[in-house]
């Protein structure tokens, strides 16, 4: 059977103009995102809020930076004052007045907010104006809204979210090991932040490690401050997630446990592993094909809201099959 051919997502494969659209309290990604794409200006790095990304842009030789044919061109923050900087730093031509505003001169819209229960909207007048977005992690944390997303998708709307904990080369280099273990049994991984933010960071870091679709229930036993999360495979192997908000000298330890070895890994090049996030995004414009099926980004979102529900519900536990999308098409 001879494969369909893709179509590109985007007009000229070798001149691919991306905006980056907003912005939120701490989470600097518009600084870091823009500049792994366009180089930075070095006398406006000071500039950027963030000591850990001026860090790691800084200690990068100069080919490191850059996709080819590729380069942020506009910028628009929730905060004026926020784009102008971002813009700044990362050698940005055009900040514009109004989100829409890039409509027409962008071939494609990243979206670097972390609160999930917003992304529909910020997300909503790209794609039905027929532009692809990329959506930063987590893709939404509300069960309504993801039929809205499922729905868009079958539809064929291009839509990519992910953690760049799927791109971790600590954790990649895990996944090459696996046959030390004999049979993977138990998952642990820890983060930060609130299990609503920075839950998909840890659960996409285990995701990798077991088929996918065999995921089957959540348990969360913790509080919105300090969240313990348990989560069932098919496979009967559990993974445990703690995300406590201010555990940031533990964030992205992951422990493999198996019938006769262990493996543990941290997150630690950030540089390495957004880049491969962008470069997933820009080869899906290119090519027409995304890097992995939309529907495992379904899976792991039913397991974001799941927790959040058996939080709210005393920590019963919740079956992913709980969570109605209401179009299982997309799993064909």
């Amino acid at each position: 059977m001879v494969e369909e051919k893709a179509t590109p997502l985007v007009r000229n494969v070798d001149e691919i103009k991306l905006a980056m659209v907003g912005k939120l309290g701490d989470n600097d990604h518009p600084y870091s995102w823009s500049a792994i794409l366009n180089g930075y200006d070095a006398d406006a790095l000071s500039d950027c809020p963030n000591p850990i990304i001026r860090e790691y842009l800084a200690a990068q030789p100069k080919q490191n930076f850059g996709i080819p044919g590729v380069s942020v061109t506009h910028i628009w923050c929730d905060n004026a004052d926020d784009a102008k900087l971002v813009a700044r730093v990362a050698r940005i031509s055009h900040v514009v007045a109004r989100a829409e505003d890039v409509i027409g001169h962008a071939d494609a819209v990243l979206i670097p907010t972390d609160e999930g229960h917003e992304h529909l909207e910020r997300a909503r007048p790209f794609v039905e104006a027929g532009i692809p977005v990329f959506i930063d992690k987590p893709l939404t944390d509300r069960e309504e809204d993801l039929r809205d997303l499922v729905r868009w998708q079958v539809d064929g709307k291009p839509l990519m979210s992910s953690s760049a904990m799927r791109y971790s080369k600590e954790f990649i280099g895990c996944r090459g090991r696996l046959n030390e273990l004999g049979a993977l049994r138990f998952i642990t991984v820890t983060t930060c932040r609130s299990w609503e933010r920075y839950g998909i960071h840890a659960m996409e870091a285990a995701y990798q490690f077991l088929p996918p679709h065999g995921w089957t229930s959540v348990t969360n036993s913790g509080t919105e401050q300090s969240a313990i999360v348990r989560v069932c495979h098919a496979s009967g192997v559990n993974v445990v997630i703690a995300a406590v908000d201010d555990m940031d000298g533990a964030f992205g330890c992951l422990a493999l446990y198996g019938t006769q070895g262990t493996l543990n890994a941290r997150f630690a090049d950030s540089f390495v592993a957004f880049k491969a996030q962008l470069s997933g995004f820009v080869d899906y414009l290119r090519r027409g094909r995304p890097p992995y099926p939309f529907a495992e980004t379904v899976e792991l979102m039913k397991i974001i809201i799941a927790g959040i529900q058996s939080r709210a519900q005393g920590g019963r536990t919740v079956l992913l099959s709980e969570i109605e999308t209401s179009n299982p098409s997309y799993l064909r």
